[in-house]
């Protein structure tokens, strides 16, 4: 009896796709969420790598031409009014306002330092909204898919008994079906989170580091500009 059960068994396949077919159709929707969830992330995390690196580039070009000495006007003029990098933008926000300040006969009107930090603090917003989008579907699939697939797996493991109690047979071959299926949603969704969190912490810690550079920037630049302004 024990070598027709074992002889059973082999027989079944346990393939990930045989046992994606033979779940239920709940247990099917979780995986296929899981693994929407999953490609998702990675295009995401693909699309955010690619960015992280222009922007770290582009602010590193920015930079030597900023503190090359060529004079801020002509170096505003030479971006025109359509900046193509964060770091020229912020720039840019910072330059128009100071010229804004400037009333017809040379001189400043009052406040002009401040409504100049703010021009940049709310370029630098932007440029940090832009950064961070997606992140935030990083964090939730990290902390809801492992959930998402444990529910799976309850779901898949109570059909699998369900099945037991109509057959009445509790030999190895009734019981591994649909125990393999109940597990493979759990899997399914540790793929889809592990990857996830790691790469959430990498890029955030990227994007922090990158938004501190914008605005360890624009204190510079504003440093500049009130000398300026008390000369």
């Amino acid at each position: 009896m024990e070598t027709d059960t074992l002889a059973a068994a082999r027989e079944i396949d346990f393939s990930m796709l045989a046992l994606f077919a033979r779940a239920t159709l709940t247990v099917k929707l979780v995986m296929l969420m899981l693994l929407v969830m999953s490609f998702w992330s990675w295009a995401i995390i693909i699309r955010k790598h690619i960015a992280y690196r222009l922007a770290k580039r582009e602010a590193a070009i920015f930079d030597r031409a900023f503190w090359s000495g060529e004079p801020l006007d002509e170096l505003f003029e030479k971006i025109g009014s359509e900046p193509r990098g964060a770091s020229e933008r912020i720039f840019a926000a910072g330059m128009l306002e100071w010229r804004r300040s400037h009333r017809d006969d040379g001189g400043l009107i009052a406040g002009a330092q401040a409504r100049i930090d703010r021009s940049m603090d709310v370029a630098i917003a932007k440029e940090s909204e832009g950064l961070n989008n997606g992140l935030s579907f990083l964090a939730t699939t990290g902390s809801t898919a492992p959930f998402i697939g444990l529910f799976g797996t309850v779901w898949g493991i109570k059909h699998a008994f369900e099945q037991i109690a109509l057959s009445q047979n509790t030999n190895l071959a009734v019981v591994a079906p649909g125990i393999a299926e109940a597990l493979l949603a759990t899997g399914i969704g540790l793929i889809a989170a592990i990857p996830a969190v790691v790469f959430y912490n990498k890029l955030n810690s990227d994007s922090e580091r990158i938004i501190g550079g914008y605005e360890a920037f624009a204190d510079e630049f504003a440093t500049i500009l009130s000398r300026q302004l008390d000369s």
